[in-house]
C-alpha cells in the first residue's frame, strides 16, 4: 500500500476541495490561536463540510484544554486529533477519536523513538524543532519509531518527498509550507506534485 498523505494547515473550503481531489487522504486543521493557519470552529465546519468523508479530518491542537478539544471534535465531525505541543503521555490518551503525538525534533532531543515509545498514541508524529516552518531534520533520526505508526513531516516538500518515504518508509508524509503560495494558502501545482510524488515513491 503507497503513503498516506496529510496536507495540514487548510483554511479554506476551496484549498480543502484541492487536496481531497488531488488524491490526499488526511486533511489537517490547525485550531492554534498561535498559528498563522488557525481557524475556528466555524470555518472548520466549512472546510469539513468541502471534503468527501474519505478523506480524513484531523484537528491540530497545542496544549490545548481537553473539554475544548472534545467540543471541537464535536462540533467540526473530526477523524483524528493531532496534539503538537508539551502535552503528557497522559494528556494524549482518552479521546474518542484516534490520536497522532507530535515530537520536535531537535538536535538536543534523546532517541526520538524513545520519545515515542513513551506515548500510548495511534501514530506519532516526527517534525523539525520549528513545525510549519519548512526546516528539515535529519530523516535517519526517524529510524526505530515504528513505521505503521509514523507520520513524518517538517520541510518535506514535491523536491524531496520521494526521497524521505524511500529512507523512511513510513505510514503518512505531512506538509504545511512546503505546497503553499503564502501561508494558510496552498498551491495547487505543488500539492499535484506533491502527492504524485509521494504516491509514487
Amino acid at each position: 500500500m503507497s503513503v498516506r498523505v496529510k496536507i495540514c494547515g487548510v483554511t479554506t473550503p476551496e484549498d480543502a476541495r484541492l487536496c481531497a481531489e488531488a488524491g490526499a487522504d488526511a486533511i489537517g486543521m490547525n485550531f492554534w490561536p498561535g498559528s498563522k493557519r488557525c481557524v475556528g470552529v466555524a470555518s472548520a465546519e466549512a472546510i469539513a463540510r468541502a471534503i468527501p468523508e474519505s478523506v480524513v479530518k484531523v484537528g491540530v491542537f497545542v496544549d490545548a484544554d481537553r473539554a475544548e478539544i472534545e467540543r471541537t471534535i464535536a462540533a467540526v465531525g473530526l477523524d483524528m486529533i493531532q496534539l503538537h505541543g508539551d502535552e503528557s503521555p497522559g494528556d494524549c490518551v482518552g479521546f474518542a477519536v484516534p490520536v497522532i503525538k507530535a515530537i520536535r525534533v531537535s538536535e538536543d532531543l534523546e532517541s526520538p523513538s524513545a520519545v515515542a515509545d513513551r506515548y500510548a498514541t495511534d501514530y506519532v508524529l516526527l517534525d523539525a524543532a520549528q513545525g510549519g516552518s519548512g526546516q528539515v531534520f535529519d530523516w535517519r533520526r526517524a529510524f526505530g519509531v515504528a513505521s505503521g505508526r509514523l507520520f513524518l513531516a517538517g520541510g518535506l516538500r514535491p523536491e524531496n518527498v520521494a526521497d524521505a518515504i524511500r529512507l523512511v518508509q513510513p505510514y503518512a508524509v505531512d506538509t504545511t509550507s512546503g505546497v503553499e503560495s503564502s501561508p494558510g494558502r496552498k498551491d495547487p501545482r505543488r500539492v499535484r506534485e506533491f502527492i504524485e510524488n509521494a504516491k509514487h515513491a
